[in-house]
């Protein structure tokens, strides 16, 4: 799949994955940053989402099971692999938190870390590949608890 075949597919979804949602047109159009005037045009198909808006819909709506069913696979994962041609790893590498992050907890390889910005937790292994995001604290433990267990 290329970008307008991508463009073309999640232009052809918005409407379903807004009604999925349970969105009136006003909330989809403020959440993607588009008028309301242009989301009806891309619902009824008289213009495409563009590159910029399929990105948006995939981030903000990854866990739509419209897109899932349509991409065969997590939309983010898919955009990203098409814009950058190839995803090399499954989890995204970071720099470790160095910066901006504190340590909250630790367990065998994995460790649970919370930003000083904007409050949210990871977990990262030991090479710093990040495993998990959320901002629950206890679901962030939880996770960190079955990673743990898992290995």
């Amino acid at each position: 799949m290329d970008k307008e075949k991508m463009i073309d597919l999640i232009s052809n979804k918005v409407k379903l994955v807004r009604t999925e949602q349970d969105y009136t047109q006003d909330k989809m159009a403020e959440l993607l940053g588009i008028s309301k005037k242009t989301l009806v045009q891309i619902e009824k198909g008289r213009t495409s989402a563009g590159w910029t808006n399929a990105v948006a819909v995939c981030s903000l709506f990854r866990n739509s099971e419209i897109l899932q069913a349509a991409l065969g696979d997590d939309p983010l994962e898919v955009i990203t692999t098409i814009a950058h041609e190839a995803v090399v790893s499954p989890k995204e590498k970071t720099m470790g938190g160095k910066i901006w992050w504190k340590e909250i907890g630790k367990k065998g390889h994995y460790r649970l870390q919370q930003n000083l910005i904007s409050q949210h937790y990871r977990i990262l292994d030991d090479q710093d590949y990040r495993w998990y995001s959320s901002v629950d604290k206890e679901e962030a433990l939880n996770h960190l608890n079955e990673l743990n267990n898992s290995n």
